[in-house]
This record gives structure tokens, C-alpha cells and sequence, in this order.
């Protein structure tokens, strides 16, 4: 399933720019990046347990946010990229994880 990640994490605090890299890092290990804050994770079930799981474990409730929409198995129909930046082939330009 595709799922798109976005985030906000505060730098209010001496631990943001960590949890910033350690967030930005995990979403990079399962999708690409489309934005700042913005990722395309194609993930199966178990992959995404595991991965939303390490993702609510490295943010600070009462400071970040995290927010994900669940895009499913036609998620090709349902994105449409307009601008700059050419939308990433994520089939592909192939990851390794």
C-alpha cells in the first residue's frame, strides 16, 4: 500500500534537530521524499506496523506531529503531481532497504 507521511517537528527544544534527523531518516529507509516534511512510503502490512511503530516511538507527542494517509492499493489514480520537481518513479528509481 502506499502510504504519504508528513511531519512537523518542533525545534523549541535542544532534542528537535535530533529527532528531525532520526524521523527524516526512518522515512527514508522506506519511501522518497516529495516535500521538506513529505514522504511516499510503498509498504506492505508488516512493514507498516513495524514502520509506524518506529515512527510514533522517535516523536514527542506534545511537541511534533505526524500524520499519515493511508493512499492504497490504487494509489497511482489518486496522486497527481503538478510543477518543478518531477514526481519520483518509485517502481522505477528502486530502493533498497
Amino acid at each position: 500500500m502506499m502510504v504519504l507521511i508528513t511531519y512537523d517537528i518542533s525545534m523549541e527544544d535542544p532534542d528537535g534537530p535530533r529527532r528531525l534527523r532520526r524521523v527524516a531518516k526512518a522515512c527514508l529507509d522506506y519511501g522518497v521524499r516529495v516535500q521538506y516534511s513529505v514522504f511516499e512510503c510503498e509498504v506492505d502490512a508488516a512493514q507498516w506496523t513495524f514502520f509506524r511503530d518506529e515512527l510514533l516511538s522517535l516523536y514527542n507527542e506534545e511537541k511534533d506531529s505526524l500524520r499519515f494517509y493511508k493512499l492504497g492499493k490504487n494509489w497511482k489514480s489518486r496522486i497527481e503531481h503538478h510543477g518543478a520537481k518531477p514526481a519520483p518513479d518509485i517502481f522505477r528509481d528502486a530502493m533498497i532497504l
